[in-house]
């Protein structure tokens, strides 16, 4: 290296050393900040909810809104929620319940919306997820709620009908599926083991490049994952976090047939979230069957200007071929408009249920 260019490298690596050390102060200063506002919670009663759905929402909402570049909103956001997830684990971390084990897709999507300060809790089942929340050993939790190209998760939706849960959140995660082997090659994978979601994501590329590989679907992906580790010529489908919590290589990588392959999780829990601005309202009605009730029912939405943005039919269970109606909706229950359509709604339902208003996913 010519002693101009170290001496040119030196100089910017100064004022690097220099701007970290201000960050590390600012940080720090950060951290107390939040501890001051723990400190007040407690002097006024309310020191059992150290998380505000709202309030983070709008941190991030600001912080994009300011952000001059170069870099982009998603790692901004990444940055910041990391912070705010350490900050708040200096009161208390917050347990997160999700479908385990650890590796799966739910995990990503916990420590996307809560930062890897939170504490895990891995469920064998979505209804063993609820369950932790519903009986106070866990404080949220992120379940599956709907995948762009394999639509509505529909266990989520049959316990969000019965528990006194509340939606307070939202998570979009980008799928991206790998093929993970210790295989060499391809044509050393004699099976495919993966969640039967995925294996259906990936249908296409398994018929072009592994057209004679056994598929086997099993409860999870990182289920997928430890078995293709332990079995020669096995491989797993699974995403990055799988990749890196058994230490499987990427044989393929980004083999799913949909390229915007996405899922929506939710985050449930047992407060509300207050308004932030960019909110989101869900809700579940029935219909009576009879002709133009479900248009009634909608009607009140078109008239305050309400924009919905999902419109999904499940079966009641209770009663032979009656339906419920799971509704999201631009706005928060508070809104005046997002209000009066609700009260021109509850006179027409036979059967409403607010499920929460909660802040739209930021990325």
């Amino acid at each position: 290296m010519n002693e101009k260019l170290a001496g040119e490298l030196a100089a910017v690596r100064q004022q690097i050393d220099a701007l970290d050390a201000q960050l590390l102060a600012l940080l720090n200063q950060r951290a107390r900040y939040a501890q001051e506002v723990g400190a007040i919670k407690q002097r006024h009663g309310e020191g059992g909810v150290i998380y505000r759905p709202e309030r983070e929402a709008q941190v991030l909402q600001r912080i994009q809104a300011m952000n001059p570049g170069p870099l982009p909103n998603e790692s901004v956001t990444w940055f910041f929620r990391e912070v705010m997830s350490a900050c708040l684990s200096l009161e208390q971390p917050l347990g997160i319940a999700f479908l385990g084990p650890f590796g799966t897709f739910s995990e990503s999507a916990v420590t996307k919306h809560f930062g890897h300060a939170a504490r895990l809790m891995p469920q064998l089942s979505i209804d063993d997820v609820f369950r932790e929340v519903e009986a106070l050993h866990a404080d949220y939790a992120v379940v599956p709620i709907e995948n762009s190209t394999e639509g509505a998760i529909g266990r989520t939706l049959d316990l969000l009908l019965n528990t006194p849960l509340k939606i307070c959140g939202e998570v979009v995660l980008r799928i991206h599926q790998h093929l993970l082997s210790n295989a060499r090659a391809l044509d050393e994978v004699t099976k495919v083991y993966s969640h039967a979601q995925s294996l259906a994501q990936c249908h296409d590329w398994l018929n072009r490049s592994l057209p004679k590989a056994q598929r086997i679907p099993v409860g999870s992906n990182a289920q997928a994952a430890q078995l293709a580790g332990s079995e020669p010529g096995a491989a797993a489908i699974a995403g990055q976090a799988a990749a890196e919590r058994y230490q499987l290589p990427q044989l393929a990588s980004n083999i799913e047939d949909e390229p915007n392959n996405t899922t929506r999780f939710v985050v449930i829990g047992r407060q509300d979230a207050g308004p932030c601005g960019r909110d989101k309202t869900s809700l579940i009605m029935s219909a009576q069957n009879q002709t133009g009730a479900l248009s009634r029912l909608l009607a009140p939405f078109s008239d305050a200007g309400v924009s919905l943005t999902r419109l999904e039919s499940r079966p009641a269970r209770h009663t032979l071929w009656e339906y419920v109606f799971f509704v999201d909706l631009e706005g928060h229950r508070a809104d005046a408009a997002v209000h009066s359509a609700l009260t021109e709604l509850a006179r027409r339902a036979p059967y409403l249920k607010l499920l929460g208003s909660y802040p739209m996913a930021a990325y």
